[in-house]
């Protein structure tokens, strides 16, 4: 089955990137609770399994949102609406859900679980009483506040990097550009339809200049999607540079030192020095002087983009990090 977007011209001035704290969030329930794999997440994962136990114990909200999570179905929106904005925080996403009407979330509910099989009584008690907004709303705060949160800063410099490389990709070169790479399941159409492999009905949905709504992850969930008329039309994906810092080759290492052989491996995807502070967990003062020994060397550049310089491996940092591409 497939679900398509039928875009016109105007839609890509209209589409926008955000970064959301609370999809991602609600992202890494999916990933604790088992519901999909961790892929290069597993350490942190393995980290954070004592916290997540025991807020099970202390949230009666968590379990019932967990046995919600159907794969490639639909899932209530309400407990992760789409942002309003690029960066909004966390607390105001969260002041969205708490404002959900109860009856609303009672209907994604009945329609989340259309075709499941019927849950405990406990867990049906819990998602079908008049708390249960309140409750969903606790549940994903005290894994905001106990697991996610510290380790933000390097998820947002890698959703951050994603959204600037893809935002660019969109508005220079289109559609087509934009959308590769995003995920094995959607493609691109050159009659103007983007197509997402679906495991429901045949669907398909109109733009109609009002843009879609880009919302990378840092979690290896797939793609998501809001098609509902009270929700901006939006999907999340998986960003791209996500998971464990890459391996460092030795020989390389010896050559040129461990740190600066991290950094060309991280500016596979472009990056500015705030977000390579982040990623590497590195001083300032360090990652630059680190970035102008590249740069002098010629295996660096840099581009301005606004207030900032974004860095980025040339040809010759390429056949230095994938010695392959000498002989090509």
């Amino acid at each position: 089955m497939v679900f398509r977007i039928e875009v016109t011209p105007h839609d890509v001035m209209a589409s926008r990137f955000a970064i959301s704290p609370l999809i991602v969030t609600k992202h890494a329930l999916w990933i604790l609770s088992g519901r999909r794999e961790a892929g290069e997440w597993r350490a942190w994962i393995a980290r954070m399994r004592e916290p997540y136990e025991r807020l099970l114990l202390t949230h009666p909200g968590l379990v019932p949102m967990v046995a919600l999570f159907r794969e490639r179905r639909y899932n209530a929106d309400f407990p992760a609406p789409p942002p309003t904005g690029v960066n909004t925080p966390f607390e105001a996403e969260i002041a969205a859900v708490r404002a959900t009407p109860v009856a609303r979330a009672h209907a994604e509910i009945t329609r989340n679980l259309e075709g499941a099989p019927r849950l405990p009584r406990p867990v049906m008690d819990v998602l079908f009483s008049p708390e249960v907004v309140r409750l969903f709303a606790e549940a994903l705060s005290a894994i905001w506040q106990e697991i996610v949160s510290p380790a933000w800063p390097r998820f947002h410099a890698i959703l951050e990097r994603d959204v600037v490389q893809r935002a660019g990709r969109l508005a220079t070169y289109g559609w087509g550009a934009a959308l590769d790479d995003l995920n094995p399941r959607v493609r691109w159409r050159p009659d103007g339809v983007i197509e997402v492999l679906s495991r429901g009905a045949d669907e398909t949905h109109r733009l109609d200049g009002r843009g879609l709504l880009f919302m990378p992850t840092v979690f290896p969930t797939g793609i998501g999607s809001y098609l509902e008329a009270h929700w901006p039309y939006a999907i999340s994906y998986p960003a791209r540079g996500t998971g464990v810092p890459p391996e460092t080759p030795d020989g390389l290492a010896g050559l040129i030192g461990r740190t600066r052989t991290r950094l060309l491996l991280e500016l596979a995807t472009p990056a500015t020095t705030t977000q390579l502070v982040s990623l590497l967990e590195l001083s300032l003062g360090t990652v630059g002087g680190h970035i102008s020994a590249l740069r002098r060397a010629g295996l660096v550049t840099g581009s301005r983009t606004g207030r900032g310089v974004l860095y980025h491996r040339t040809a010759l940092g390429d056949s230095l990090v994938s010695p392959s591409e000498l002989r090509s």
